[in-house]
């Protein structure tokens, strides 16, 4: 069951969001909007993009991962099928983080926001997103607040370097 220390959604946020897979899933995300609109791409574009290239990159991560993990490990014989799970468990996290700016690029094709108003909302959606990464990183740290901000700050700071290069393209 669930530690008395720990609420149910503070622990699926860390085994889910608050990992690594999911801090390289918005850099990839965040690279992704910027690339894709650099072309002048629709937000449908942009999301055909975003989406094949998040699958694409968590389905290799799941196969690193299974290989990986198969055979022996810790003295421990690894089937398949658990270096599978293990790979899958450890990846969520890559295709959680694309959530929030997919739903916003829908939003663009859907025509809720103009295609332009929509990549930088879906890119400001990855800045935001890595703030919260970085803070809830150096949380489960015990870092007093401070370097809690610091750490959000240097964590969006990698989405912001992104934004400043589409803004740049633009």
């Amino acid at each position: 069951m669930f530690s008395k220390h720990r609420r149910p959604s503070e622990l699926i946020v860390r085994a889910g969001f608050a990992t690594e897979q999911a801090v390289y899933g918005m850099l990839l995300v965040a690279g992704m909007i910027v690339a894709a609109s650099a072309h002048g791409g629709t937000s449908a574009e942009v999301l055909v993009t975003v989406v094949v290239t998040v699958l694409v990159f968590w389905a290799a991560h799941v196969y690193a991962g299974t290989v990986a993990h198969h055979g022996l490990e810790e003295g421990h014989n690894v089937g398949l099928g658990e270096a599978f799970r293990m790979s899958l468990h450890a990846t969520w996290g890559m295709l959680l983080s694309a959530i929030v700016p997919c739903v916003i690029l829908l939003l663009g094709t859907l025509r809720v926001f103009p295609d332009r108003l929509a990549g930088w909302l879906a890119l400001i959606s990855c800045i935001v997103t890595l703030a919260v990464l970085g803070y809830v990183a150096y949380q489960r740290r015990g870092a007093p607040l401070h370097l809690r901000i610091i750490g959000a700050l240097v964590t969006a700071g990698f989405g912001g370097l992104l934004a400043l290069l589409k803004a740049i393209i633009h």
